[in-house]
């Protein structure tokens, strides 16, 4: 018998435009020690399935119809004060956003006492002993003292760690985990799977993991199911579903994703969106953008068929009498690549010696009592043309470097030669020009558009500051021709910027970007909030721009998919610091630092084969205000040696392109 079993679960939320069918005829089940995962694009309904399971609905929601059977017992049919006593007991929830979910005000031993005072006997000094056993049990160091602090003192990792602690306190049977790790760096990220792995197997619980990254789905769950506009659309085992994904939805998932066998080839992607749910749709809910349609998909909704033991598809397909289709084209044909290694013309970016520290300031007077060093003498390249990627971990100083080289934020030392020109001694009109050849793609579109104009004049403005196309009607045509470069219609200029997706967000930022005929673009997180298929048109986006333009990226990021695919040189960046650098096939292909081996052992594969042994790095990022002594990444190093914690490590050439600092190599 299954531990959960959920049979035509149907929610419904009232708005504006109609009735939002959020959930519309789910069924599946998760046995005990089992994780299934729930997989799909933002708005499929993924979030809204776990709410339903917890009756935690918007107040415009409402269960429309179906069964949530937890152990045999009907959860739709209990009381809200029934309810209660399941919440936290029996069946938990890890929330995506830590941030918002923990209590600002209360320290975190309050907020995990309040789960064990609801839930179980324990009381005063006992809950106190449990507590600190939870948050031990989940990782985090001197768990007696961090009981009594706050959650702002947590990092992301940690808060994460506690929402898991928070859940686990009730002993439920049942976790569901809604995007545990989407904020997190690979490193942390790969603590908390391996987490909630151990203690799934150590407990024995039925876990429902919801995620849209593949690579995740392949290291944690037994089976998925693929949600698409609000209905599950394939069931399978991990393996059969990977090996061969039948509905034609999950083949353009897989298909859109960055693999290094791509290089030099578009990435697959999936024209329109999710259409809205308050539709009444005639037939099926993906024929509009699927590339196997016919008129019969678009006047009947398909039935659920059986493709093998426990393979179930949502798909006219796989009718009787219809011929089944095998696995879409993965890519575009590839193109030739050029090696990463061959010569390149003299660098249109130099960065020598960089630095950026901030003051800390503390007292009446406001003394200067320390520094903290964000960027620490970080050196690079960029040639027009190519791609570099910096990586690292959240705090590392990545998006400080990529500000202080087009001078948003004045350098405390060093040079930065743009173009053979010093711009850190240029102020006033002269750096004010240059910046029309130096632009940034901000992570966050939501915060980057100004929400009062309309996409037009956000397109204009830098065009206008900067004297690029002085009339009107130049500066119009220049707009409605940058809007279809980047995939967008003319006719959409006259929008606001909350009439867009998240995708057409950033394509618009990119726009914005090029609209005064940039050479260098420095693109910080680009695709960090993106589904992985609106990820894939951006990437083609800025794939056919930096081939047609000649444009030079400095692309920010931890996604180490994303620079297998597009990058060609790679900087590691630890603690304000270059730790390695090189060609991108160099450094991902035959990682060199410690911390480089770390970073790609912690990506989750699609392929096991191909995925490196876990290195568990010993504890989160220090802080740049006061970093360990010799090399600053000696305490979280397996392969730390005496002398690391006393000497900082100076740069060792290993070839032509390839630089490290390790005391391995001096």
């Amino acid at each position: 018998m299954s531990l959960l079993r959920v049979e035509s679960l149907r929610t419904f939320i009232d708005s504006a435009d109609g009735t939002l069918r959020a959930v519309d005829d789910v069924s599946f089940d998760v046995s005990s020690g089992e994780t299934f995962a729930l997989l799909g694009e933002s708005g499929c309904g993924k979030s809204m399935t776990a709410l339903s399971l917890m009756r935690l609905l918007p107040d415009a929601g409402r269960i429309a119809g179906g069964r949530v059977l937890l152990d045999g017992c009907d959860l739709l049919a209990l009381t809200e004060a029934e309810m209660r006593q399941v919440r936290g007991r029996d069946l938990a929830m890890i929330f995506q956003e830590p941030s918002t979910s923990l209590n600002p005000v209360l320290s975190v031993g309050r907020q995990i006492g309040e789960v064990l005072s609801r839930h179980t006997p324990l009381r005063g000094d006992a809950a106190k002993r449990r507590a600190v056993e939870l948050l031990d049990a989940v990782g985090i160091p001197d768990a007696p003292r961090r009981l009594e602090e706050f959650p702002f003192q947590f990092s992301g990792g940690m808060k994460q760690r506690v929402m898991i602690a928070m859940a686990l306190a009730g002993d439920p049977r049942l976790l569901i985990a809604d995007e545990p790790t989407t904020a997190l760096d690979v490193t942390i990220q790969a603590q908390v799977l391996e987490l909630l792995g151990d203690l799934q197997r150590s407990r024995g619980m039925g876990m429902l993991l919801i995620t849209h990254d593949l690579g995740i789905v392949g290291q944690l769950a037994q089976r998925v199911g693929v949600m698409y506009a609000g209905q599950l659309v394939e069931v399978a085992e991990r393996r059969a579903f990977f090996e061969r994904p039948r509905h034609p939805y999950s083949q353009k998932l897989f298909a859109a994703l960055p693999r290094p066998a791509r290089r030099g080839a578009g990435l697959e992607t999936i024209p329109g969106s999710v259409p809205s749910l308050a539709a009444s749709f005639a037939g099926c809910r993906f024929a509009e953008r699927c590339a196997h349609a016919w008129a019969r998909c678009r006047s009947e909704p398909p039935s659920w068929h059986g493709t093998d033991a426990g393979h179930g598809v949502r798909c006219h397909l796989y009718a009787p009498g219809a011929a089944p289709v095998d696995r879409a084209g993965a890519a575009l044909p590839a193109t030739p690549e050029r090696d990463d290694r061959q010569p390149v013309p003299a660098p249109l970016l130099e960065a020598s010696g960089l630095k950026v520290h901030f003051p800390i300031r503390r007292g009446l007077f406001k003394r200067t009592v320390g520094q903290v060093r964000a960027v620490d003498g970080v050196s690079l390249g960029l040639t027009s043309g190519r791609t570099l990627a910096l990586v690292g971990e959240s705090g590392c100083g990545k998006t400080t470097a990529g500000k202080a080289i087009l001078q948003l934020i004045r350098p405390t030392a060093g040079s930065v030669r743009f173009g053979g020109e010093e711009l850190t001694a240029l102020g006033g009109e002269r750096l004010r020009r240059l910046r029309g050849q130096m632009q940034i793609v901000f992570q966050d579109p939501y915060a980057s558009l100004d929400p009062r104009m309309r996409v037009g004049d956000i397109i204009e403005e830098g065009m206008g500051a900067l004297k690029a196309g002085a009339a009107a009607a130049e500066r119009e045509r220049r707009t409605v021709g940058l809007l279809e470069r980047v995939g967008l219609s003319g006719e959409m200029r006259g929008r606001y910027p909350h009439e867009f997706s998240g995708g057409q967000r950033q394509r618009i930022a990119i726009a914005r970007a090029l609209a005064v005929e940039p050479r260098l673009l420095v693109c910080d997180e680009p695709t960090s909030a993106l589904d992985v298929s609106v990820q894939a048109q951006i990437l083609n986006l800025l794939r056919e721009l930096q081939a047609s333009l000649g444009l030079a990226y400095l692309f920010i990021t931890h996604n180490i998919a994303v620079v297998e695919y597009l990058a060609h040189e790679v900087a590691v960046m630890y603690l304000g610091r270059i730790v390695e650098r090189g060609s991108a096939a160099e450094v991902l292909g035959d990682p060199k630092h410690p911390y480089t081996e770390a970073l790609l052992s912690a990506v989750p594969r699609l392929d096991a084969q191909g995925q490196r042994p876990l290195i568990v790095l010993r504890s989160d990022l220090p802080s740049p205000a006061n970093p360990p002594s010799g090399c600053h990444f000696h305490p979280r190093c397996p392969r730390a040696m005496p002398q690391c914690a006393r000497d900082y490590p100076t740069e060792t050439r290993l070839d032509d392109t390839r630089r490290v600092r390790c005391l391995l190599y001096g």
